[in-house]
């Protein structure tokens, strides 16, 4: 499933990795990986001058991208500090619903701005990167590093979760490709009935998503009590202690603020640099913007890959996707609707085709409860397969 047991912290997928306090996270291989996101912070000012400067949009556009990644780590470590001091259930709470800040804030501001069609494609395309690149290269850092097939725990509990999370996947599908169905089968009401049906089905999914919750926090938390240690995102028991909970949400709330000025540079540059470059608004959608908004969760499973943490990989890639597609998709339509630019679940065909493709290859590597470095290079052979047909693909229709 996606979520772990609320007493145990998550980073900001807020719904996948368990935190210990294993000191092993403060390894000096970490503190290189936190020590780069810090110097990464340079690019918030980079791309705030070069925006004011108005420089050439593909720079500008890059620099915005590479200024989201360290923001949307420190985002989740904040969030995350704050979830150990306000106990177990707020916690959990905490980071299942700020688990993915960054997508959610990029793809408001761009809905603001009014490119729909692109939020959309962000959206499905920050699944695909999820479970595909991020699962993909932890299966084959893993399988390298341990020249074995890496088993993911084949005991009851977790092959309950694998079918749960496999269930959770496939019901998505089921909920994208329904305005499909009535475009096809009620062309002369498509508009309002696609527009009708996507208030009922984002209600539907934001229920689903708090049933998961209860199921994995509640009812079956036993389930998701995973022996790994945590995961390496965290800062460690031990800066957590220097920190006070008014810092910690001051710092969350003054990252925040910064997230969402870098989103404005790189939501206006977008367009233009579109345009520049001669990319479509599908291919930068799905693939470019992704990599930046989903690249902390892809380092994670990376860094899980090399510690033989294929589940906890698989937790983090599987679970953030669950919560783009089951909270952030469906608060982004009721916020389109309050913000005057409506936004329904007619996506991209060709899209959703493709998630499709995802949820199948993923669900097939693990089908078996085990997985080995061939299989994340299948899963990577897919990613780059989609990236090539979605560069070819003709640009979005309205």
């Amino acid at each position: 499933m996606s979520l772990t047991k609320p007493d145990q912290p998550k980073r900001a997928s807020g719904q996948n990795a368990v935190h210990g306090s294993d000191p092993a996270r403060t390894s000096r291989f970490m503190s290189r990986k936190d020590a780069i996101l810090l110097r990464m912070l340079v690019f918030v000012p980079i791309c705030l001058i070069l925006h004011h400067l108005n420089v050439n949009p593909v720079i500008v556009f890059i620099s915005a991208g590479l200024a989201i990644v360290p923001l949307a780590a420190w985002t989740a470590n904040f969030t995350e500090a704050i979830s150990t001091h306000i106990g177990p259930t707020l916690g959990g709470l905490l980071n299942a619903t700020f688990g993915n800040a960054t997508e959610m804030i990029v793809s408001v501001v761009a809905l603001q701005a009014g490119l729909i069609e692109v939020v959309k494609a962000s959206l499905m395309g920050s699944m695909i990167a999820n479970l595909l690149l991020g699962l993909g290269i932890a299966l084959f850092l893993g399988g390298l590093n341990q020249r074995k097939t890496a088993s993911y725990d084949t005991t009851e509990k977790l092959s309950t979760v694998a079918r749960v999370n496999a269930s959770l996947l496939n019901l998505v599908v089921v909920f994208l490709l329904a305005p499909t169905a009535i475009e096809f089968t009620s062309a002369a009401l498509y508009s309002e009935t696609t527009n009708k049906f996507s208030f009922v089905a984002s209600a539907l999914l934001l229920a689903g998503y708090i049933l998961m919750l209860l199921f994995s926090m509640k009812t079956h938390s036993h389930l998701y009590g995973l022996d790994e240690d945590a995961e390496p995102e965290s800062y460690g028991s031990e800066a957590r202690g220097m920190y006070s909970l008014k810092l910690h949400v001051g710092l969350l709330m003054l990252t925040t603020v910064v997230l969402v000025f870098v989103s404005e540079v790189l939501v206006g540059s977008l367009s233009e640099a579109i345009a520049t470059t001669g990319m479509t608004g599908l291919f930068t959608g799905v693939i470019l913007i992704p990599i930046f908004g989903a690249a902390v969760e892809i380092i994670t499973c990376g860094i899980c890959g090399i510690k033989q943490k294929v589940n906890l990989a698989s937790s983090v890639a599987i679970g953030s996707s669950l919560q783009i597609a089951m909270f952030v998709t469906p608060i982004l339509v009721f916020a389109g609707y309050l913000l005057g630019k409506p936004m329904n679940l007619d996506f991209d065909n060709f899209t959703v085709l493709g998630l499709g493709i995802t949820i199948l290859m993923t669900n097939s590597v693990r089908a078996d409860s085990r997985a080995n470095w061939l299989e994340g290079i299948l899963l990577l052979m897919t990613y780059v397969m989609l990236a090539a047909a979605f560069f070819l693909h003709p640009e979005i229709t309205g």
